[in-house]
């Protein structure tokens, strides 16, 4: 039998190398816990027909030998990425039924890679939101307690990997979206610098913002994934190349960041705290510098960040019209086509935000909102571009609470967008940040993860790399989802 509590991108393929074990028989393992767990947790939307077919091809390329250290590794993908011939949703039932035309850059990489694509994992609806609620087709649970969110927007693809129903998978993270949910589940959570991965044929939420990202268990299965997945696309104008040097850092001169001012707001846990604290001291264990700074401006990114966001969604989904593609509704003039098509397709948070961007942008309001954000979002990127001349990387929990009780911030928008407070920076300014299993707190009877939050420059994704084995190397055991 095979131990994917304890396997990794790492592991399986020396495994699959060795002959312990076929690509087959892995993603039949995987395939044999979807069965017996999807139904309570709903990690998956859609298990894809030809799992078994692409480990087939997989196990050839091993007997090849030319097979790729991501070749047979079964992947989870967020329902927002494209894939050929396969549904595509964003979780919404505005885009119920549509198959995608082409591969997007992520899935295209992916299969030239070997990977066994295992399905399309679940997310708040167009990646709006922080827990996974709401999807159009019902909220995933946390594994770890399923009273509990699992975070989102990317909380299935999370939910799929640490309930070992993936090995890994590709979230996206607009303003947290892969860094929140991964921290809520004890998993390692990647959002890279903006364009390092080419966002060709993913659901545009917030063009400015988005980012594709990895989401694994370890460190290295982050990196593995994020090497085979980076660099210029023509097919995407805001791709970049990211120059990543072989050279072994020197970790032992490693400064940290801790930002008091932003610690010290309302509203954070003090078990959050307690364990950010200790976090700390197990890298300053390690050699590193830790270093108290001050940033005024980034108290300041979430206002920024949902005027901005919105802004951007309000354009990004005036396609969804149900004149080309996905739901239509008839009405007795085209107005009519439009407005019943939107406000059946587009559930409750979507329109939320919709009306929010619409009124950000409108005449007389434009100045006032969108660009005070805009400016307020340039005084961020220079405040972290100094900041990063004096520290090589900024500390702080990757969330103000452990998960929280599904229903428990449904109601209340505001409670729910707090939850994104320290991930939202790094997409503004466009930086790389990752979050890392920093422990976990007892609510209930039951053990809930937390998670590390580290932010570097931009371009400079290799040292949370670094950084991150340094900090997994301190923390002894691994949290697993019975």
């Amino acid at each position: 039998m095979i131990d994917l509590g304890t396997l990794t991108i790492r592991k399986a393929h020396e495994a699959m190398k060795r002959g312990d074990f076929s690509a087959v028989e892995l993603a039949e393992a995987y395939l044999k816990n979807i069965e017996a767990r999807n139904v309570e947790l709903n990690a998956y939307l859609e298990v894809f027909d030809d799992v078994r077919e692409q480990a087939q091809e997989a196990d050839a390329r091993f007997k090849e030998g030319t097979a790729t250290v991501l070749t047979g590794i079964p992947i989870a993908l967020k329902d927002n990425i494209l894939v050929k011939g396969r549904r595509v949703s964003a979780a919404s039932k505005i885009l119920e039924g549509y198959v995608a035309t082409y591969d997007s850059t992520v899935a295209r990489k992916l299969k030239e890679a070997g990977v066994v694509l295992l399905g399309r994992a679940n997310m708040d609806e167009f990646a709006m939101g922080s827990s996974t609620e709401n999807s159009a087709f019902g909220p995933s649970k946390n594994p770890f307690d399923t009273s509990r969110v699992p975070g989102g927007s990317s909380g299935g693809v999370t939910v799929a990997i640490a309930s070992d129903m993936a090995l890994a998978g590709i979230g996206t993270d607009t303003g947290g979206s892969v860094r929140q949910p991964a921290a809520f589940c004890g998993l390692v959570g990647l959002k890279n610098t903006y364009g390092s991965i080419s966002r060709s044929g993913l659901i545009a939420m917030g063009s400015s913002l988005d980012i594709a990202g990895p989401i694994a268990k370890t460190i290295e299965d982050v990196e593995i994934l994020f090497e085979v997945l980076r660099g210029t696309d023509i097919l995407d104008s805001t791709s970049i190349e990211i120059k990543i040097r072989n050279s072994k850092f020197e970790i032992r001169n490693l400064k940290i960041g801790v930002p008091e001012n932003f610690l010290t707001m309302k509203g954070i846990d003090p078990d959050v705290l307690e364990n950010f604290t200790a976090s700390i001291e197990k890298l300053r264990a390690q050699g590193c510098t830790i270093q108290n700074i001050t940033l005024p401006t980034i108290p300041h990114s979430l206002a920024v960040y949902y005027i901005i966001m919105p802004a951007e969604v309000s354009t990004n989904l005036s396609r969804f019209d149900g004149v080309k593609f996905g739901l239509h509704k008839e009405g007795e003039r085209l107005l009519d086509d439009y407005v019943l098509t939107r406000t059946e397709g587009f559930g409750k948070e979507v329109r939320r935000r919709l009306l929010l961007g619409a009124y950000v942008l409108s005449s007389g309001y434009h100045d006032a909102y969108y660009g005070k954000a805009v400016r307020v979002r340039t005084h961020i990127e220079q405040e972290l571009d100094s900041v990063f001349k004096t520290v090589d990387v900024i500390a702080t929990p990757t969330t103000p609470t452990p998960a929280f009780k599904i229903g428990e911030k449904a109601q209340d928008p505001l409670a729910m967008y707090l939850a994104d407070i320290f991930t939202v920076p790094a997409n503004i300014a466009g930086v790389p940040a990752v979050s890392l299993p920093s422990g976990q707190v007892k609510r209930e009877g039951k053990s809930l993860p937390l998670g590390l939050h580290l932010m570097a420059a931009h371009g400079n994704d290799r040292i949370l790399f670094e950084c991150g084995r340094l900090f997994e190397g301190s923390v002894q055991v691994r949290l697993h989802a019975k």
